[in-house]
């Protein structure tokens, strides 16, 4: 079963007065790239203030109504990151009527999820309306606009299309789902190269298209030249609870039955596909990326590039097994990348990917190893490592 998803595009009278006459429309009306700055003093529908407000000089402005609160707080996360904060609460000041207000930054321009702690009651700020699920509890997104759209924003250039796909698997016993991205443009009687993009511990593949923003991103590269067309495939790599006993032991073996199963032949069966390992590529962010690791690594009959965003193996000798039981190896591999995020390879985050390069040098397996952005173990990192390093460089040696 395919289901389509097309976007509706409804034009008021009252609307295009509104355009006519020069006046800034309220945030959500269109896909704009800085959807929380109050152009026009209006309060979100149903919400009881606006928060966040985000400035021009990329300061924020949080609200939050809540009388019979004793504390208020922003959680913290990928701002306190950004701000060089450490891991302690951002406390919010109370003022009359019970609103309670935070002003931080300056941020740097980015999309940054966070919550809020009321009372040591976390939550999702009840009067944002940017806001965004996973299989954990959902969350708050922050936009911090720059002057102008980013390199993850939609765009005025041609755009592909995110199919979302439904199919019944006999790994997981019940119905599951997966993103689909075609390039602008897509021909079916053209082969295309596949990238499987899977998500971290607690993602849903919808985050990838939500807070990765993959197809904007490759809509972007495609327009300025940088990278080659392809079909992105975001499969559903949670096979196993998160918080189940078992997880690490679980979860690599189901989810490459699911993946040679089910998800492949989905898509070999439904687009025009390049069949052979060349052709094909798996990353993943975190978990996604350890799944791209263990998995990916031991299927080199599927898969001969790949991308291990901040991810990694303390004792690599174990998931680089496969590579090294293969003759050649590097004969096998056409690209191999782990990149992590700046403030990442500052922390604890570092060991698992600083022990898979070390393996990979040890060995003499070709890869590239990249560190920028910035960020740290957040989204903020894997859309820069998707944009700057790994789309641009995958598929070069590909003649197609």
């Amino acid at each position: 079963m395919i289901i389509k998803n097309f976007y509706l595009q409804i034009f008021t009278s009252t609307l295009l007065l509104t355009s006519a006459l020069g006046f800034g429309q309220q945030a959500n009306v269109n896909l704009d790239y800085n959807p929380q700055k109050d152009t026009e003093g209006l309060i979100p529908f149903s919400a009881r203030v606006n928060s966040p407000e985000v400035h021009d000089d990329q300061t924020v402005t949080f609200r939050i109504i809540a009388p019979e609160a004793q504390k208020v707080e922003l959680n913290p996360g990928a701002i306190n990151t950004a701000l060089g904060k450490g891991r302690e609460p951002i406390p919010f000041s109370k003022g009359d009527e019970g609103l309670w207000t935070l002003t931080i930054g300056p941020l740097p321009p980015n999309m940054y999820a966070y919550h809020l702690r009321v009372d040591d009651v976390q939550m999702a700020d009840p009067n944002n309306t940017q806001a965004a699920f996973t299989a954990m509890p959902p969350y708050s997104q922050l936009i911090v606009h720059g002057d102008g759209p980013a390199y993850y924003d939609a765009k005025n250039v041609p755009h592909g299309n995110v199919t979302r796909h439904i199919y019944h698997s006999d790994v997981t016993n019940g119905e599951r789902e997966l993103y689909v991205y075609t390039p602008p443009g897509y021909d079916p009687t053209t082969k295309y190269p596949v990238l499987y993009l899977v998500g971290g511990s607690g993602e849903l593949p919808s985050n990838w298209i939500f807070d990765g923003r993959a197809n904007f991103i490759m809509d972007n590269l495609l327009t300025e030249g940088k990278a080659k067309p392809m079909i992105i495939a975001i499969p559903n790599n949670q096979v196993v609870h998160r918080n189940h006993p078992e997880h690490a032991e679980l979860t690599f073996d189901i989810f490459e039955r699911e993946l040679r199963n089910h998800v492949i032949p989905v898509i070999d069966e439904n687009y025009s596909t390049i069949e052979s390992p060349n052709g094909r590529a798996i990353s993943g962010l975190s978990m996604g990326g350890r799944h791209s690791m263990f998995i990916g690594f031991r299927s080199l009959d599927l898969f001969a590039n790949f991308g291990i965003l901040s991810a990694g193996d303390t004792d690599p000798e174990t998931s680089l097994k496969a590579f090294l039981n293969t003759p050649n190896v590097n004969n096998s591999i056409d690209y191999l990348f782990v990149g992590q995020g700046t403030k990442e390879a500052e922390g604890f985050f570092n060991a698992r990917v600083q022990g898979l390069v070390d393996g990979l040098k040890n060995h003499d397996i070709e890869h590239e190893n990249y560190v920028g952005g910035n960020g740290g173990h957040d989204w903020s990192t894997w859309r820069h490592l998707l944009y700057y390093r790994f789309l641009p460089n995958l598929w070069k040696g590909l003649n197609n």
